[in-house]
């Protein structure tokens, strides 16, 4: 039997559980919290750090394991990447180029190096030297951790004298205590925030979403919702499809799930805003697996334990529209209700998935570590999910005691 280290505990390593044992591997997970909820579910836990490599690469070598991968976990991405060259397992290619993917200051540079379209952006450690240089920019700026993910730590900034207190705030979710200061890319209709698989440095399964804001959260630039087909216009997905290879074959990257992050600029330019050679949080290759029918859960566990991939056949085609609201309260309280239109939720709700029970504290949306559940939803075309996006609010809602 197989071994299959998991990095992280969260419940959306559940599906991932779930596809090893169905492949007849063991799973097994690590992480310092041995509360998560992956661990009840897991064949084994161990309390080790994902983020200290050595601790892992120690424990993966007692456990003699076959793989090792993070999914949904971005804190443990170059930790994998790092174990797996040390032992000679399945990786999606070098530790260097997974860490040049997992510091956001390393990427923009690497980047614009090599002739992609990307905001300035410089990394710091500290505010001063960041507002000594605000001249080099133009403004506005987005000012955000240059390690972290699930949209933590970020802030827009519009004046100078704000900067030391949005750096602050970037660097209390970065392990490094590092920031970037970056220039702001307006967007023209909806930013991507998607998953997408490569076989031997072959993109061959490319999926774009449609993300959407609330912006009475407390951080609203926090995901609050996506669907698919994407808007975005099907020129600028084709080009942006051509640099995402472009981008695998530079850095030498071979079979991997990714999420991936991309934009067009009002600027009429597109953008490769984030790249993550793992599963996207918030349930996106779930989704896709019901939308597209494609299994990328599956096939990463197969490609980490050195299984061939199987089933992905091309990029997504999808059965209808397709939509994923991130459930959330725009304030901190005592969970009460979750309140559905019984007529949307007969038309629409394909799946329920609620995390918190009538008594609970949650607290307000400040990053996807503050969702309470989530709900997919299908629409027969786009015209119907456009109209019922735009007014979620009139059927669904979560209020507190």
């Amino acid at each position: 039997m197989k071994k299959l280290l998991l990095l992280g505990g969260s419940r959306f390593l559940l599906p991932v559980i779930e596809a090893a044992h169905s492949l007849g591997c063991q799973a097994i997970t690590c992480d310092y919290l041995p509360d998560n909820d992956a661990h009840k579910f897991a064949d084994e836990y161990h309390n080790v750090s994902t983020t200290d490599r050595e601790a892992v690469l120690a424990l993966a070598r007692e456990l003699q394991v076959d793989g090792i991968m993070s999914f949904a976990c971005d804190s443990g991405v170059d930790t994998a990447a790092y174990v797996a060259e040390q032992l000679g397992l399945p990786s999606v290619g070098s530790s260097a180029a997974v860490d040049i993917l997992q510091n956001k200051a390393r990427f923009r540079q690497f980047l614009a190096d090599n002739g992609f379209n990307v905001p300035m952006a410089r990394g710091y450690s500290c505010a001063e030297d960041a507002v000594s240089q605000a001249g080099d920019f133009h403004w506005p700026v987005i000012i955000k951790p240059t390690d972290s993910a699930g949209s933590k730590g970020v802030a827009k900034v519009t004046r100078t004298e704000d900067i030391p207190a949005a750096a602050e705030y970037a660097k209390q979710f970065s392990k490094t205590k590092t920031f970037i200061m970056e220039e702001f890319i307006e967007k023209q209709g909806c930013s991507s925030d998607s998953d997408c698989f490569s076989i031997d440095g072959k993109l061959v399964f490319c999926s774009f979403s449609s993300q959407r804001f609330d912006d009475e959260a407390a951080n609203p630039y926090t995901p609050s919702a996506y669907s698919w087909p994407s808007d975005m216009p099907r020129a600028v997905q084709e080009a942006l499809r051509g640099e995402l290879q472009r981008l695998i074959t530079l850095l030498g990257l071979k079979t991997s799930l990714y999420n991936i992050e991309t934009r067009l600029g009002v600027d009429g330019k597109p953008y490769i805003m984030e790249v993550s050679p793992r599963g996207g949080g918030n349930r996106i290759a779930e989704v896709l697996r019901i939308a597209a029918d494609t299994d990328l859960i599956t096939n990463a566990v197969r490609a980490a334990v050195g299984m061939p991939v199987e089933g992905i056949h091309g990029d997504p085609v999808y059965s209808g529209s397709w939509a994923e609201v991130i459930l959330h309260s725009e304030k901190s309280g005592v969970f009460k209700a979750l309140e559905i239109d019984p007529d949307f939720e007969t038309s629409h709700v394909v799946q329920k998935d609620l995390w918190v029970r009538p008594g609970d504290e949650i607290r307000e949306f400040t990053g996807a570590n503050c969702m309470i559940g989530t709900l997919v939803l299908k629409f027969a075309d786009e015209a119907q999910l456009v109209d019922h996006m735009g007014r979620l609010s009139d059927y669904i809602r979560v209020t507190l005691a």
